[in-house]
């Protein structure tokens, strides 16, 4: 995946719900803050972007969300004309530490404005060390690919990550100790 197809997903997504905003909440996030250049190959493997739409309650959130999948999901009409899809989450989809949205990662651009011009629609992005959180506590072998791959590059701090896994909120305290044991694990020694 490439900067401009996250910038592409993002004016979609809005575009099929009608929406200023959405947040990416999946590994694509990570191109927020990092071009796909700066960024090891694990890291942009991934042809789907998670989007988590902006609603009151996660009744709605999820209602725009199968919006979404339908039109633009695996397997439509949008990934086969553009390589990749645009799965719609809700807010159960990914498990974050306290604070994660006020450390968003802002993506607005020409890219991701209508044709037109106007509007400009905005892809708030997880912050990198919340994005890895994220995976710690989901802890597939896709996602320890992914944080080890960041971590082996230098682009995201295992302080940070440790002190935000110790920040997930119950009832998800097991899975971000499971991550927490990873991370260790994955550390070199002293």
């Amino acid at each position: 995946m490439r900067r401009d197809q996250l910038e592409h997903a993002i004016r979609t997504a809005c575009q099929i719900i009608g929406h200023p905003e959405v947040i990416v909440v999946g590994s694509q996030s990570i191109l927020g803050t990092y071009r796909e250049d700066q960024l090891p190959p694990q890291a942009t493997m991934s042809i789907e972007v998670d989007v988590l739409p902006i609603a009151d309650g996660n009744e709605e959130t999820a209602r725009l969300a199968d919006i979404i999948e339908g039109v633009a999901g695996e397997f439509s009409p949008f990934e086969e004309l553009h390589g990749f899809s645009i799965d719609g989450v809700d807010l159960e989809t990914a498990i974050l530490p306290d604070g994660w949205r006020d450390r968003l990662v802002k993506v607005q651009n020409r890219n991701t404005a209508a044709l037109s011009g106007e509007p400009q629609f905005t892809g708030w992005c997880l912050e990198k060390e919340d994005l890895c959180t994220a995976k710690l506590c989901a802890l597939r072998e896709k996602d320890r690919n992914f944080v080890g791959a960041l971590l082996d590059a230098g682009l995201v701090d295992p302080t940070v990550i440790r002190h935000r896994l110790a920040e997930v909120p119950e009832p998800h305290r097991d899975a971000a100790e499971r991550g927490r044991l990873w991370l260790t694990a994955w550390l070199p020694q002293p």
